[in-house]
């Protein structure tokens, strides 16, 4: 099977789970009399004119992580040799640190917990990064897009600067004795495409970890926007962390920086888009009084 094919299935799965998601979470919301954020009747906009302003409104943030994925994918395929130049290999540290925990956790696999992890860790986690792109853009208020664009971008960039400067074996290529690559086994040619975006030594912080995370955590910031998605996104976060250990990709130890990449992102990413806001009405404010003094 050709990287396009899996691609094209991963792509027709991930399509299907946003129809679902959006009739439930979506959909659910306006039928309820709740609708996509309240207006007075007669000025409700639809739905694609509302994700067209949003978007327009994000753009910059939106060009500046289209222009962090590509410097990520550049460093991605020239980085390897400059972080054995200038990194740290922290694989033996971290085993010393919790030794054969990763094996521990994959002493309880079975071939039902085998489909369900590879499941999320591929199809959960590409709808999980998604759908929220989608939701939040028709949503009538731009600003939980605007923090979402802003928190994957402070993800981006410190799983970046952290695999620069840190070398470090996943357990399935430290142990493999021990570990087995679960994902690969249940699921051979998930190679095409873990191989486009992972290398062997890129696991530490887990980017699954906190990039899931980063969508749970503003699920629940934002919970008051669709509450729906809030169980969904925590559930598929927690299945998604859980897996990168069972199938044998990361550390614990990786885990445990995702979740602090995750929640240093959110809080950054809010409070810049807060300030940034303040900065903004300032800016209006004093436009409008020069115009009305003149």
């Amino acid at each position: 099977m050709a990287l396009i094919d899996v691609l094209l299935q991963v792509g027709v799965v991930v399509v299907l789970l946003h129809l679902v998601a959006y009739r439930l979470v979506v959909t659910g919301r306006a039928e309820r009399g709740q609708g996509l954020g309240w207006r007075p009747p007669g000025q409700v906009v639809p739905a694609g004119r509302q994700m067209w302003q949003n978007l327009t409104t994000v753009a910059p943030t939106l060009g500046v992580l289209a222009a962090v994925l590509a410097v990520n994918k550049v460093v991605r395929d020239v980085g390897v040799e400059l972080s054995w130049l200038i990194g740290i290999n922290l694989t033996r540290y971290i085993y010393l640190l919790e030794s054969q925990f990763v094996a521990f956790v994959q002493s309880f696999a079975n071939p039902a917990l085998t489909a369900y992890f590879g499941f999320v860790y591929v199809f959960g986690y590409t709808f999980l990064l998604t759908f929220p792109i989608v939701a939040y853009a028709v949503h009538d208020d731009a600003r939980p897009l605007r923090v979402l664009f802003g928190a994957y971008i402070l993800n981006y960039g410190l799983g970046l600067l952290c695999y620069v400067l840190v070398v470090a074996y996943g357990p399935r290529n430290f142990m493999p004795e021990l570990v087995e690559p679960l994902l690969y086994t249940n699921w051979p040619q998930s190679q095409l495409l873990v191989q486009q975006v992972n290398t062997n030594t890129n696991v530490f912080p887990s980017l699954h970890t906190s990039l899931s995370v980063t969508v749970a955590l503003l699920a629940a910031r934002f919970r008051s926007v669709y509450p729906r998605w809030l169980p969904i996104a925590v559930v598929l976060a927690a299945s998604i962390t859980v897996s990168t250990m069972y199938l044998g990709i990361h550390w614990a130890t990786d885990v445990v920086a995702g979740v602090v990449v995750a929640w240093v992102s959110v809080v950054l990413a809010a409070r810049l888009d807060r300030e940034s806001m303040k900065r903004l009405r300032r800016r209006w404010r004093q436009r409008k009084s020069r115009t009305v003094s003149k």
